[in-house]
């Protein structure tokens, strides 16, 4: 590793000498160089965590446990694949077919191959208690002949014989107080049943930390699933001096339709949630991480420009007395070699703090597993390293073309006032990206329906880039325009502050145009929420009209025999299944296809509208049978789908089928952008159970009679309970709930970055001016009209920063809103809309006011002769 930064640093700067030079430049500038060092340091911190993310993604996981014993673990394919590199993984378990188990056993190096089936269950004791897993894992039901997968052993009792008996893991029949000869119940779905315990088995080595396992015949096993001729997947162990690797490829050439996992990868096949978080996190990471080291590289650039902007003179009298343009690249590039190895070392110590607090984020959206594991390797650290440093060159680069073109005579004239003019093509940019930007969000050139909404969103780049380019000429019109109303002419510091900001614009607007940037950002992702969240809400208000939900209390689900037996209790009018999942919908797309993954429910159709009103614009819910499919507007508009046609469907399990198009409807973010035969959905769900059920009264009926009458009928479920409409919105789903965290989780950290970046260049502009304010002082300026001064150019800072950042916020939202809702007009959040401001607020004028103070400190007659 030392010999390769060794290396890294020769390849970077050629000659050592430079780096003589720029260490000698460095330690007589060392407040021009912090801001650098610190926008560096935080770049690194940054990369090095989505790095460990990613590198966790690829190598991690969950060590099997039931499958602990096998050389290799067979699955179906659990993913659909968008291309080489991306996937979604589907919902719900996909199953493989049970002869696929004997055609395996007979490839050559297999000792034995052993379907597997998981039943999720609840165990019920004889007191009425329910018993879960360890630390509130599920208890899952399998066949006895699974049991060799761990292996387990039976301690205590023997082996399940009959459809009645069952065998518990140790673990678990200690918590549940049974032992051999005892009865228990088991509750698949909602559907309970009596079993005597005939055994106690002991689980393999590492024991069970993710789930409690119960043991039945296979036979009853396979009639619980449901599914009498799949299975979840097949363990396979290695006849002698046979490796896994090898193993792996034989069964996949010789068997069809196989996916072959060795080591932790066979913890994705035990835990579908594992293999969700190891998709999710390599993507997310990966994405993430390539978005912030383009903002490291432009945050870099900025920060040095400015450092360069302060050191103008001295690199101008540099040019004057005989220094080339290629000596005053290779003395900046030396700089930056050096800063930038300094701060990515620095910030690779909180990259690593950073990582394990976004992997607690992750686990508290349920995108990752509490026991997911985190590698910390070599690469992430060697990957941040080079990336800073190849950012600062870059940047060093870029700031040091204009110093290095100027001619020696021409120099030190030009380093002597600001420059007004913005170059011709930075300026050309800035102006053509507003009305692109405009086209995107607030005219139909953006495809319609959800994509316009996520056009929309996108064209904030185009804004906030665009600000970014022609901020220097924002930020003077604000001043002329605002600048007299923000301070007093009639006083002394009000006077200055005007014509500080007027003389010196492009500084200020060098602090300025970073925080309205962050402004912008912020504002789009906080609004945007508000407005899709708001959206959601009232349409589920004015949607849901049933008396009753019924929900599971043990998050099952709620079997399709509970619907049949509230139908009959008296006073119910009507009772609508509803089953949840992920669908995912594959359409055309310019010259190819896209697909795209959508909330689904499944419902059945007779007096859809008395308990689920989807506000229908056009078709008709009521012939929501057989391969039928609703779409939302939303969706609608997105696939180009009309009544009538069919469209490209895969369920939760990879099913694919071409339902037709019956209805289109308003609501789809309250209720789910498709809908479908509550039978087809419950079919393709691991579980086959619903959601939730809605009931609605018959009208004159006594509604707390009606609760009495349901919870009777419903005594013989024990873990169905009877709840009110919030009930239905807290209903399992498949996926999607945790997203909102993830996304302020990546927002909060992109926003601290760039909070970081402002306050690193507000304090370096600030303290750069301490010959200034000597001078002020020498004149007869008092500290306090000083201070009242920078107050003044603080206030147009913060004005401009949230006048324009708020500004070019307004059309993204507007677009937003209107694809998803058909109002122009978004939910704008008073608390995010403050917290916006005092956070803007506090940054420009906290990082002032500190500065100032700090160059203030030096006596007047001391800071007057030093340097600039």
């Amino acid at each position: 590793m030392i010999r390769f930064i060794r290396r890294l640093v020769r390849l970077v700067v050629p000659y050592r000498k430079d780096l003589s030079l720029a260490w000698s430049t460095i330690k007589g500038r060392k407040g021009g160089f912090v801001g650098s060092f610190v926008a560096i340091a935080a770049g690194s911190a940054v990369i090095t965590a989505c790095g460990i993310l990613l590198m966790s993604g690829l190598s991690t996981g969950v060590t099997p446990e039931r499958y602990s014993g096998t050389t290799v673990v067979l699955s179906a394919e659990q993913s659909y694949w968008l291309d080489e590199s991306s996937e979604v993984r589907y919902s719900e378990r996909v199953t493989l077919p049970a002869d696929k188990v004997a055609a395996v056993a007979a490839v050559p190096g297999v000792q034995s191959a052993v379907g597997d089936i998981d039943v999720q269950v609840s165990v019920v004791t004889q007191d009425g208690h329910t018993v879960g897993g360890p630390d509130g894992f599920p208890v899952f039901g399998h066949g006895w002949s699974g049991a060799a997968l761990g292996p387990f052993t039976v301690g205590t009792g023997k082996a399940p014989s009959a459809a009645d008996e069952v065998v518990l893991d140790a673990d678990l029949a200690a918590r549940a107080h049974l032992s051999p000869g005892a009865t228990v119940r088991l509750v698949v779905g909602s559907i309970a049943s009596s079993y005597r315990v005939v055994g106690i088995a002991e689980p393999p080595a590492g024991g069970l930390a993710r789930q409690s396992a119960v043991f039945l015949t296979d036979e009853q096993a396979r009639k619980l699933s449901g599914r009498p001729d799949r299975v979840d997947a097949i363990g396979v162990s290695a006849a002698s001096g046979v490796g896994a690797g090898e193993l792996a490829k034989r069964i996949t050439a010789a068997v069809p339709g196989l996916v072959a996992h060795t080591g932790a990868e066979r913890g994705d096949v035990e835990f579908l949630d594992v293999g969700d978080a190891r998709s999710l996190v390599v993507e997310s990471s990966a994405s993430f991480g390539g978005t912030m080291v383009l903002i490291v590289v432009f945050v870099v650039a900025s920060t040095l420009a400015l450092s360069v902007q302060q050191r103008r003179r001295e690199l101008a009298l540099l040019r004057a007395i005989g220094a080339t343009p290629k000596q005053i690249h290779w003395m900046i590039g030396a700089e930056m070699t050096l800063v930038s190895l300094a701060g990515a070392v620095v910030g690779m110590i909180p990259g690593i703090v950073l990582a394990f607090g976004m992997r607690e984020v992750f686990i508290l959206a349920d995108a990752m597993p509490p026991d997911f594991r985190m590698e910390i390797g070599w690469v992430p650290f060697l990957a941040s390293l080079v990336l800073c440093m190849v950012s600062a060159r870059l940047g060093g680069w870029m700031v040091a073309r204009r110093v290095a073109k100027v001619s020696p005579v021409e120099a030190l004239g030009d380093a002597a006032i600001e420059p007004k003019k913005l170059g011709w093509v930075r300026l050309a940019i800035g102006v053509l990206l507003i009305p692109l930007g405009l086209l995107l969000t607030l005219n139909n050139v953006a495809v319609s329906g959800d994509s316009a909404a996520d056009t929309a969103a996108s064209a904030v780049l185009l804004f906030v880039v665009s600000v970014g380019c022609i901020g220097p000429l924002l930020f003077r019109g604000a001043i002329a325009v605002f600048g007299k109303r923000l301070n007093r002419q009639s006083t002394a510091h009000g006077f200055l502050a005007q014509a500080n900001a007027r003389a010196n614009s492009r500084r200020l607007s060098t602090a300025a145009t970073p925080l309205a940037m962050g402004v912008t950002l912020a504002a789009v992702q906080v609004f945007g929420a508000s407005t899709t969240i708001a959206a959601s809400q009232e349409q589920m208000e004015a949607g849901l009209r049933a008396d009753h939900v019924l929900t599971a209390s043990s998050g099952a689900g709620v079997s399709p025999e509970v619907v049949d037996a509230v139908r009959g209790v008296p006073g119910v009018s009507v009772v609508t299944p509803v089953a949840r999942m992920q669908v995912l919908l594959t359409f055309p797309s310019e010259d190819s296809t896209a697909t795209k993954v959508y909330a689904a429910q499944g419902v059945t159709p007779d007096r859809l509208s008395d308990t689920m009103d989807l506000q229908t614009i056009d078709g008709d819910t009521a012939q929501l049978q057989g391969e039928t499919v609703a779409l939302s507007r939303v969706v609608a508009e997105t696939v180009k789908a009309k009544i009538g046609k069919t469209v490209d469907l895969r369920l939760g399990d990879g099913t694919v089928v071409k339902p037709k198009v019956v209805a289109t409807y308003e609501r789809g973010l309250g209720f789910g952008d498709v809908t479908l035969p509550n039978d087809l959905v419950v079919a393709h769900t691991t579980a086959r159970v619903d959601a939730a059920v809605l009931v609605k009264a018959a009208d004159g009926t006594d509604k707390k009679a009606l609760d009495g009458a349901l919870r009777s009928a419903l005594d013989r479920y024990p873990t169905v309970k009877v709840g009110d409409q919030d009930a239905f919105q807290s209903a399992p789903g498949s996926g999607g709930s945790g997203d909102w965290a993830l996304n302020l989780l990546f927002q909060t950290v992109l926003l601290g970055y760039i909070a970081i970046a402002v306050v690193n260049t507000l304090v370096m502009s600030t303290a750069a001016r301490v010959r200034e304010f000597a001078m002020l002082q020498l004149i007869g300026a008092k500290p306090d009209q000083i201070r009242s001064m920078m107050n003044g150019e603080a206030r147009i800072v913060t004005f401009s920063a949230l006048l324009f950042g708020l500004l070019a916020t307004a059309p993204p939202l507007i677009g937003m809103s209107e694809g998803l809702t058909k109002s122009p007009v978004p939910s704008v959040s008073v608390l995010g809309l403050v917290v916006i401001v005092a956070i803007t607020v506090a940054l420009s004028w906290g990082s002032i006011a500190m500065a100032t103070r700090f160059a203030m400190r030096p006596a007047p007659v001391d800071a007057i002769g030093g340097r600039e």
